[in-house]
């Protein structure tokens, strides 16, 4: 596994990280037995990073991840999310730090690499939204964030690049926060290629070059785009719902019509589908790690593989972008 630079951190980090969400299911349904197999699997293949969130079956991935963690004592990076509301917020941000050591308690940690804002971003408040504003983003969360560095609890300040990309973009532009998880994909690569004016999906309008140049460290998330991509449309029984694609614009049957038409381009490559859209991801100059939600430890194996066959050649890539976006 080869690794790249997160960011203006200089850390190093596996170009694919382990996904503990919903959609793969592993590190909430499976077994304790197969989630300790497939960490021990990834550490042994060079994965270095497991994204989980407290949201994730309700805590139930951080804790599973915990457990396998200290069996296993490997040296990897760790992220967690917290999903705060304004009211979260209020006081002192008393509630938001009680969220955050309920995570360390399930995790069985004294610490993260990485805590993410895990909610959408907007420009202005909408009563009974709990997406937050950029203002917020750039006053409590970053000042919590900072607390919760200077005390020596995290290491980088995150957050999850969603909601109204123009928000999203500010937010970026600050250079307050350190590593963005980052909606992208072969059937959606506006966050770092130009798009029509006529593309139905929400627009990311070149996230990536702004994170590039605030100096974030870019983890793309939803590279398979909860499975549009994947080579069957048969699910892993331990995997979760499409759980919507996250944006606006689009749904899951949209990508995977798009996804179809790339399959011609799979085929002269003599790849498959899945495999294209993990190189696809790794080929985007900016991209630190491609997230892989996991239900079993051949998932991980494939992922591996994928990364180790490298990126896409230029000219691949355009054909792509310019046959998912038509």
């Amino acid at each position: 596994m080869r690794t790249r630079t997160l960011g203006k951190s200089g850390v190093a980090i596996s170009e694919i990280g382990f996904g503990c969400g919903n959609v793969g299911g592993l590190l909430i349904r499976g077994a304790s037995a197969e989630q300790l197999r497939a960490i021990e699997r990834a550490v042994q293949l060079g994965v270095t990073y497991f994204d989980t969130a407290a949201s994730y079956g309700d805590g139930l991935s951080e804790r599973n991840l915990g457990a396998a963690l200290h069996a296993l004592h490997p040296d990897v990076l760790v992220g967690t999310k917290l999903g705060l509301t304004a009211e979260d917020l209020e006081n002192g941000a008393k509630r938001a730090r009680a969220l955050f050591n309920e995570s360390l308690q399930r995790l069985g940690r004294t610490s993260v690499d990485i805590l993410y804002y895990h909610g959408r971003i907007r420009e202005t408040h909408v009563a009974g939204d709990r997406a937050l504003t950029v203002s917020h983003m750039l006053g409590p969360v970053h000042d919590l964030f900072e607390d919760l560095r200077r005390d020596g609890r995290i290491r980088f300040l995150g957050f999850t690049g969603l909601g109204e990309t123009s928000a999203v973009i500010r937010t970026i532009d600050s250079g307050a926060f350190d590593v963005l998880h980052c909606y992208f994909s072969a059937v959606n690569p506006s966050a770092g290629y130009s798009v029509p004016a006529g593309f139905a999906p929400q627009n990311m309008n070149l996230m990536i070059d702004h994170a590039t140049a605030a100096g974030m460290g870019v983890l793309a998330i939803r590279i398979l785009a909860a499975g549009a991509l994947a080579d069957s449309r048969e699910r892993h029984p331990l995997a979760g719902g499409t759980g919507g694609t996250l944006i606006t614009g689009t749904d899951y049957a949209a990508d995977v019509a798009r996804g179809e038409r790339l399959k011609s381009i799979a085929s002269e490559l003599g790849v498959s589908l899945a495999e294209l859209a993990i190189r696809f991801a790794l080929s985007r100059a900016g991209i630190a790690t491609a997230l892989v939600g996991v239900s079993s430890v051949e998932q991980i194996e494939f992922a591996a593989r994928a990364a180790e066959a490298g990126p896409l050649p230029h000219a691949t890539v355009e054909r792509i972008v310019a046959t998912a976006t038509r």
